[in-house]
């Protein structure tokens, strides 16, 4: 009987996810496995039977340099809910009728928070019915939110790009000798990682951002004017960066105004507008030039500013993912630990994955200034090793290279 392996990728993508994806590619054929299947647009895939076979696409080492190294979801990716319960198992029937069907022995999820849902219900589901199946999350997310790992691959990368941008929109707004504001929207619903992370772009030729909102902490309008009043004593030109889901003491988030009222299947509001609303505030109250930009999935999509550390640590999370399947482990999550040591290391472990799937990891108050209006020192020392070192794709006719699933 051969034995195969599948692996799919699901939630928002990042500049990062292809990289663990490699990892699990990789870490299964040097381990032996016959062939390893991809499945197009996560469990949806399946449920389709849209799959591929990773084996006849990854065929040399160029291709899978070139994975590591594009942004987005190779595989495609969903926001598909399993049903909460096995009261009506035909969906799950499905799904492992097609495992069994392939000679699946081991299946690997790339995701965040609702991804690792998924995997709690499939092992759950396999443990009950007693397939012989190792299903294994790996985690991955900008938003860095996922609960007992450091950290998530991903989020490295995107906090880079956003360091990087809030940099050089510093540089264009110093231009000009008159008193502005400019309002940076960063993703980040609860939890205010990305936006805290704009906080590296402080070096020795910019101090900016000037004032940092996360979610964490209530939003008072009257707060914000008077730091922005205070913060243009000294500096003409005001960098504020704001998380998008920002919302007042009353939970009513700033951006609600503007949004649409929507949600997703998982029952999440679409949030968009924080830096719109904000920007006609100050226009309208300090009358001074505002400017609100919104740098949504660039922010996840920036393959050609990619940090070299996560990327090489998104393809160790998914080697450490096979070799945990491998020793007959399922159920888990893989997460990193960060070494107490002058110098940063990273290793590797599991845990099971009710401790990960729908938690939600949040800023802690020891990274958030007592002013709750910019980060602390902790915050830095915590994120500065995450973005360290450049890798970059290949590149033709001037533009990045970036490899491309053909949809089946």
């Amino acid at each position: 009987m051969p034995v195969n392996a599948i692996v799919g990728q699901s939630g928002g993508p990042t500049a990062a996810i292809n990289a663990t994806l490699a990892g699990v590619f990789t870490e299964l054929k040097k381990a032996g496995i016959d062939t390893v299947y991809g499945t197009v647009n996560g469990i949806e895939g399946i449920l389709k039977n849209k799959i591929v076979i990773l084996d006849e696409i990854l065929t040399t080492d160029e291709k899978i340099q070139a994975l590591q190294t594009t942004p987005a979801s190779f595989l495609g990716s969903c926001r598909y809910k399993l049903p909460k319960d096995f009261s009506d198992p035909s969906v799950y029937e499905q799904i492992f009728s097609f495992l069994k069907a392939h000679d699946i022995r081991y299946f690997f999820y790339i995701g965040g928070n609702d991804s690792m849902d998924t995997v709690a219900k499939l092992s759950e589901y396999a443990r009950q019915k007693n397939y012989d199946i190792y299903v294994i999350g790996v985690p991955k997310t900008i938003d860095n939110d996922l609960a007992i790992t450091d950290h998530t691959p991903g989020f490295g990368s995107a906090a880079k790009y956003i360091a990087t941008s809030v940099k050089e929109i510093a540089r264009d707004s110093d231009v000009y000798d008159l008193k502005s504001v400019t309002i940076v929207e960063i993703m980040g619903r609860h939890a205010g990682w990305l936006t805290a992370a704009s906080a590296l772009a402080r070096c020795e030729d910019s101090i900016a951002p000037h004032l940092i909102y996360l979610p964490e902490i209530p939003f008072s309008y009257e707060r914000f004017v008077a730091d922005v009043k205070r913060v243009q004593e000294d500096h003409s030109n005001v960098i504020v960066c704001v998380s998008e889901g920002i919302k007042e003491e009353n939970g009513t988030f700033v951006c609600e105004s503007a949004s649409s009222g929507l949600t997703d299947v998982f029952g999440h509001k679409c949030l968009s507008g924080t830096a719109k609303v904000l920007e006609n505030y100050v226009r309208s109250t300090l009358g001074c030039k505002a400017r609100g930009i919104e740098l949504n999935v660039l922010q996840r999509a920036a393959g050609h500013l990619l940090s070299k550390t996560d990327i090489e640590e998104s393809c160790a999370f998914g080697q450490e993912a096979v070799k945990a399947a491998l020793r007959g482990e399922t159920g888990k999550m893989i997460i990193g630990t960060r070494t107490a040591s002058s110098s940063y290391k990273l290793t590797f472990s599991s845990t099971d994955i009710q401790n990960a799937a729908n938690a939600e990891k949040t800023v802690p108050l020891e990274f958030i200034s007592p002013e709750r209006n910019d980060v602390t020192g902790a915050f830095i020392a915590y994120a500065t090793p995450l973005i360290q070192g450049e890798i970059f794709p290949p590149y033709e006719n001037g533009l990045p290279v970036h490899l491309v699933l053909k949809q089946v």
